[in-house]
C-alpha cells in the first residue's frame, strides 16, 4: 500500500470531512440505471478503498440502509446535516470496503476511473473516448485489477471477518 498518497473530501456543508490514506483499490464509473437514478446523473463514480484507509476528520456520518438492484442492499453514509452521500458499503464486500463518491473529494481529478461498467445502459449521448476499459455489464476482477489491489481486498475482508 502506498503510504505517500493522501486525498481529502467531505460534504457540502463541510461538517463531515475525511481523508484517504492510500490509493483506492479500483475506481468504477458505473452507468447502470440504478446508479443513474441514485446519483441523479449519467453515472456514478466510486473509488473502492479499505475502511481502515478512511480517516474521519469531522463529524461522523449517518448510515442509511437502502435497496440496491442486486437485492443485497447498500448502506449509504451521509452527512447528518446536509445529507450528501459520501460513500456506500455494498452487500457483496460488506463494511470492510467503502465505495467513496469521488465527487466528494476536494480534488476529484486525482482519482480517475479505472473502468466503465454497465455501459450497455449508459446514456446514449455520452461518448467514451478515453483509454479506459469499458464493459457492457460487470467484469471478472482477475482480468482487470492489479494484483496488489486483489491482495489488499482479500486482507481487508479477512480482517473484517476476524472482528
Amino acid at each position: 500500500m502506498e503510504g505517500s498518497f493522501s486525498a481529502e473530501g467531505g460534504c457540502a456543508c463541510r461538517q463531515v470531512r475525511y481523508r484517504l490514506t492510500a490509493r483506492p483499490l479500483y475506481v468504477h464509473c458505473c452507468h447502470c440505471r440504478w446508479c443513474q437514478r441514485e446519483a441523479g446523473a449519467a453515472f456514478a463514480l466510486n473509488a473502492m478503498i479499505e475502511m481502515d484507509c478512511v480517516e474521519m476528520l469531522g463529524v461522523d456520518t449517518v448510515c442509511i440502509d437502502t435497496p440496491s438492484e442486486s437485492g443485497r442492499g447498500q448502506k449509504i453514509h451521509r452527512c447528518p446535516n446536509c445529507q450528501v452521500a459520501l460513500w456506500s458499503h455494498y452487500g457483496g464486500v460488506g463494511p470492510a470496503i467503502a465505495f467513496i463518491r469521488v465527487g466528494t473529494l476536494d480534488d476529484p481529478d486525482q482519482i480517475p476511473p479505472d473502468i466503465h461498467i454497465y455501459t450497455e445502459s449508459k446514456q446514449p449521448w455520452l461518448e467514451l473516448k478515453h483509454d479506459i476499459p469499458a464493459v457492457k455489464g460487470f467484469y471478472k476482477r482477475s482480468e482487470y485489477w492489479p494484483e496488489e489491489s486483489v491482495e489488499r481486498l482479500r486482507l481487508a475482508k479477512e480482517a473484517f471477518a476476524a472482528k
